[in-house]
């Protein structure tokens, strides 16, 4: 079977573009961001998992504006106890990096912003990052880009669907 959504037959392990190669690229490219967002956690008094809430916060703001992060979608999503998830959030508003908001259709509900004055923060920190990120888009084509972004969906889709 060939053409389109045909699967492809696995590449050697020592090939560039091989299993053993994407594995050792994409610990890399971790570890650095990693590194990063140590940084930022440190300067900010935070720990890594109050980055990743932070981050889960934006990504939702984001990508559903609609629909506000939660402590308990927050808990699900970082893989947290309620105890864990109140922490965080108590030590990220204490520092001014998120706002709780009741809902207004129901009182018991708590929606999760991340904090506008915070995000500039941020931004200064991320920065690098995002220098980092447009000098190495720099080098490709719109169409190679398009490879490389339908790849790390699929990427993410995997191992979202792998937990």
């Amino acid at each position: 079977m060939s053409g389109p959504g045909a699967p492809t037959p696995p590449l050697p392990d020592e090939s560039p573009v091989g299993l053993q190669s994407f594995a050792v690229l994409l610990r890399r490219m971790n570890g650095e961001f990693n590194r990063i967002a140590q940084e930022f956690a440190h300067t900010q008094g935070l720990h890594l998992t109050d980055v990743q809430a932070l981050i889960a916060i934006l990504d939702a703001e984001t990508e559903a504006p609609d629909e506000p992060m939660t402590p308990s979608r927050l808990r699900g999503q970082l893989n947290l106890t309620s105890g864990a998830v109140t922490a965080c959030l108590d030590r990220l508003e204490k520092a001014g990096h998120i706002r709780r908001v009741r809902a207004a259709d129901d009182r018991r509900v708590v929606h999760l912003y991340y904090a506008e004055g915070a995000k500039a923060v941020a931004r200064d920190a991320f920065r690098p990052l995002a220098r980092a990120t447009d000098a190495a888009r720099s080098h490709f084509t719109a169409e190679e880009l398009g490879v490389v972004a339908r790849f790390l969906a699929e990427m993410n889709q995997e191992l979202t669907l792998s937990r």
